[in-house]
C-alpha cells in the first residue's frame, strides 16, 4: 500500500520564477495533447508544460501582478477548450480571463467589475468546470455560489 510512484511533469526544480521552476502551483488542467497547465499562483501566470518538456511556456500573465489584461493577480482554477483556449479563476481581481492559443493579452470574459455579488460581479472565484454542453462553471467562494455561463462558440 502507498507504494506507486509519481513523476515530475512541471516544475521540481525548486521555488523560482524561471521558466522551469513553479511557486505555489494551484491547479493543473490537461488537454488532449497531454499537456499539463498550472496556475502559478505566486508568480502570477498560467504556465503550460508539453508531455516531457523540461521548462514550460507561459500562456497567461506573467507580467507580475496587476490587473491589466496581460496580468493576473492569483490565478486559481483553470480550464482549457478543445482549441486550446485557456479560462483563468483570476481570483485577486474577481474575474475569469480568457486566453486563446497565440494572443498577447487575455480578456475578461466574466466579472472584473469590481467584486461584488451582483450576477455579473465575482467574489474570489476560485474554481472552473466545463460540462459536456461547453457551458463554464464558476466557484464564487467568497459569494458561496456556483455559477454557468454559456460559452460563445460562434
Amino acid at each position: 500500500m502507498g507504494e506507486n510512484q509519481g513523476i515530475i511533469v512541471a516544475g521540481g526544480r525548486g521555488q523560482g520564477h524561471g521558466l522551469n521552476q513553479l511557486s505555489n502551483p494551484r491547479y493543473v488542467a490537461v488537454d488532449r495533447d497531454h499537456s499539463v497547465y498550472v496556475s502559478d499562483y505566486h508568480n502570477h501566470r498560467v504556465m503550460k508544460w508539453m508531455k516531457g518538456a523540461n521548462e514550460g511556456i507561459v500562456v497567461a500573465g506573467g507580467h507580475g501582478e496587476g490587473n491589466s489584461l496581460t496580468q493576473l493577480s492569483n490565478p486559481c482554477g483553470i480550464v482549457v477548450d478543445q482549441s486550446g483556449t485557456v479560462y483563468v479563476a483570476d481570483c485577486s481581481n474577481h474575474r475569469i480571463m480568457r486566453w486563446s492559443p497565440g494572443d498577447t493579452q487575455g480578456s475578461v470574459f466574466v466579472g472584473g467589475n469590481d467584486r461584488g455579488s451582483q450576477l455579473n460581479q465575482l467574489s474570489n472565484p476560485i474554481g472552473l468546470s466545463f460540462d459536456r454542453d461547453g457551458n463554464l462553471y464558476v466557484s464564487d467562494q467568497q459569494n458561496h455560489r456556483v455559477q454557468k455561463f454559456n460559452i460563445d462558440r460562434s
